[in-house]
C-alpha cells in the first residue's frame, strides 16, 4: 500500500492535518472493507496532491501570482477518490469497490464529471467558479457541517461576522449557478422555463407553478438548477454534496453531520473546540451516540484487560481503571488517563506477574532507553531486574530474565520540518486483540496535532491512541499501523515507555 506523500511545507502539513478524515470517510463509502478505503485514501490523497503541486507551480511560471479557479482543498480531494475509484475498476481492481458505485462509474451519470465542462453538474461549476476563500467558506458550513464558530476560527474570520459573510456566500453560489444554467446548452422546452424557474427560486414565499412542477419531475437538469437556486429551504448542502461529490454524495453528507454532532469532525485541534453546534441555543454536550458507543466498548476491554491479569494488578491499577468511566468533562470517546505508563510513577510501581513477565516502574531507565537501543537480551534483563519483590518470591519467576514481551513497536519519524513532523507507528502483537489501545510518552513535549488510523487523546507528555472502528481487530502475530502529525520545538526525540492496552511494548531498533 502506498504511503502518504510527505508534506513539503506547513501548507501541505496542514492541509494533511485538516482534510484526511474527510478523505477517509468517503473513501469508506466507496469500497468492500476497510484495508481498501485506506489504499484508496491514501491513493486519493497523493493524487490530490500532485494536482495542487502542480497548479501552483503553473500559477507561478505565469509570473502573475494568480491561482486558477479550482475546487477548495477537501472537495478537490474527494473527486481525487472518485478518479482513483474510475482507475481502479479500469485496472481490474473493482472488486475492491461497493457494488453500487461500480454501476454508477459505467452510467451516464458519472460520465458528466469527465465530459464537456458545459454539461457537468450546475454545483460543480458554480463552486469552481467561485473565489477559493468563499468556496471553502460555503463548502465547511454547508457540507462539512462545522459550526459557524468553528469556521470562523479555521478561516480567521471575525466569529461575529461570519455568518452574514455566510449569507452573501450563498448569494454569491446562487448567482454563479443561475449564470451556468443560461449557458448551458438546453432545449427550448427547457429554456422556456429557464426564467420561470429563476423568479419562483428567489423567493422563499413563491408556490411553484404545476406545469414547472411537473417539468422538474421529469428533467434532471432543471431540478438540478432548481436546487442550487433555492437557497432557502434547507436543501443547499445536499444540492452541493451530490453535485459535486457524485456518488454517495448524500451519504456523505449525513456522515458529516452526524460527526459533527458527536464532536469527531477532524481538522487543527483548535477547530475541534466550540461553545455548542447551534448559535443562539443552549450548548448541549457534543457527545452522540457514536461516542457513547464507543466508551462502552473501550470502558469493558480495559475492564476485562485489568481483569484477566495474574493475581489480578494492584490497587493502583483497579483505581485507574475506575477513572475510565469518569464523566469529569473529557470526552466519553478518549479512555483518557486511565492506565498510562506514566501515571504508575506517582504511586510506585506495578506488581509483575507470577510468570516473570513484569514490566517494572514505567519511568525505570530500562524502558526509558529502549527507543534508542536495538531490542535485545539487555532490554529484557534490565525489565526483568526491576520486577516487583512479588514476582522475585514466586519459584517460577527467580530467573533474572523475562519473558519476551507480548508486542513490538516501531515508531518512526517520516519527515520533519521547522515546528512538525509526520511520524508512523507499527505495532505487532504476539496475541490476538479484540481492540487496542497504545500509549507512549514524549520526552521533549512534543504534541499530538492529527490522527489517522486512530483516535488520540494527550495529557501533558502522555499519549493514549486507541482503534478505529475498521481496525480495532487484530490476529494473532498481526500487525497495525497508524499515523500522526505533531509539532515540536527545541528536540524531537524519539517516543518512549510503549504500553499495548496497559502491558509494556518493546520498542524495536
Amino acid at each position: 500500500m502506498p504511503d502518504l506523500p510527505t508534506p513539503q511545507n506547513a501548507a501541505e502539513a496542514a492541509l494533511l492535518s485538516e482534510c484526511w478524515d474527510a478523505v477517509l470517510s468517503y473513501a469508506d463509502l466507496c469500497t468492500s472493507g476497510s484495508a481498501s478505503a485506506t489504499q484508496l485514501a491514501t491513493e486519493a490523497f497523493t493524487h490530490g496532491i500532485d494536482e495542487l503541486r502542480a497548479a501552483t507551480a503553473a500559477s507561478k511560471s505565469t509570473g502573475t501570482g494568480r491561482r486558477a479557479l479550482r475546487l477548495p482543498r477537501i472537495p478537490l480531494l474527494l473527486a481525487s477518490v472518485r478518479t482513483v475509484a474510475a482507475a481502479w475498476e479500469t485496472n481490474g481492481l473493482g472488486h475492491r469497490l461497493d457494488p453500487d458505485l461500480r454501476l454508477w462509474l459505467h452510467s451516464d451519470k458519472a460520465a458528466r464529471y469527465i465530459g464537456p465542462p458545459l454539461h457537468r453538474p450546475l454545483a460543480l461549476r458554480g463552486l469552481r467558479d467561485m473565489q477559493e476563500p468563499d468556496a471553502v467558506l460555503l463548502w465547511l458550513a454547508e457540507v462539512e457541517s462545522l459550526p459557524m464558530s468553528a469556521v470562523a476560527r479555521r478561516l480567521g474570520l471575525d466569529p461575529a461576522a461570519a455568518s452574514s459573510e455566510l449569507a452573501q456566500v450563498r448569494a454569491l453560489f446562487r448567482d454563479r449557478c443561475h449564470r451556468n444554467h443560461l449557458d448551458t446548452p438546453m432545449n427550448a422546452y427547457c429554456r422556456s422555463y429557464a426564467r420561470l424557474l429563476d423568479a419562483v427560486t428567489r423567493s422563499p414565499s413563491a408556490e411553484t407553478p404545476e406545469d414547472l412542477s411537473r417539468h422538474l419531475a421529469r428533467c434532471v437538469e432543471c431540478a438540478e438548477a432548481a436546487a442550487c437556486l433555492r437557497l432557502h429551504g434547507g436543501g443547499l448542502p445536499a444540492a452541493l454534496s451530490s453535485g459535486v461529490i457524485g456518488w454517495g454524495g448524500l451519504a456523505y453528507l449525513e456522515r458529516r453531520r452526524r460527526a459533527a454532532e458527536a464532536g469527531m469532525i477532524g481538522g487543527r485541534t483548535d477547530a475541534a473546540v466550540d461553545t455548542g453546534l447551534n448559535e443562539g441555543k443552549p450548548v448541549r454536550p457534543r457527545i452522540g451516540r457514536t461516542g457513547i458507543l464507543v466508551t462502552a466498548v473501550l470502558v469493558s476491554a480495559l475492564a476485562l484487560t485489568v481483569s484477566l491479569m495474574p493475581f489480578g494488578g494492584s490497587k493502583g491499577d483497579d483505581a485507574n481503571a475506575a477513572q475510565g468511566e469518569s464523566t469529569d468533562g473529557q470526552s466519553l470517546a478518549d479512555p483518557g488517563p486511565s492506565l498510562p505508563s506514566g501515571s504508575t510513577t506517582k504511586s510506585g510501581s506495578r506488581s509483575g506477574s507470577g510468570t516473570g513477565t513484569g514490566t517494572g516502574t514505567a519511568g525505570s531507565p530500562a524502558v526509558a532507553d529502549s527507543t534508542s537501543r536495538p531490542a535485545g537480551n539487555s532490554d529484557q534483563e534490565a525489565q526483568g531486574e526491576s520486577s516487583s519483590p512479588a514476582g522475585k518470591q514466586g519459584g517460577a519467576t527467580s530467573s533474572p530474565k523475562s519473558a519476551a514481551p507480548d508486542c513490538r513497536v516501531k515508531y518512526e519519524i517520516v519527515s520533519e520540518w521547522p515546528d512538525g513532523f509526520q511520524a508512523t507507528v507499527t505495532v505487532t502483537s504476539t496475541k490476538a486483540l479484540a481492540t487496542w489501545s497504545l500509549g507512549w510518552t514524549f520526552k521533549d513535549g512534543q504534541r499530538v496535532g492529527q490522527m489517522w488510523d486512530g483516535t488520540f487523546t494527550q495529557n501533558d507528555s502522555h499519549v493514549t491512541a486507541t482503534a478505529a472502528d475498521y481496525n480495532k481487530t487484530v490476529a494473532a502475530n498481526g500487525t497495525f499501523t497508524f499515523g500522526f502529525l505533531g509539532s515540536w520545538t527545541g528536540s524531537n526525540s524519539a517516543a518512549r515507555n510503549f504500553t499495548l492496552n496497559t502491558a509494556s511494548c518493546q520498542a524495536a531498533g
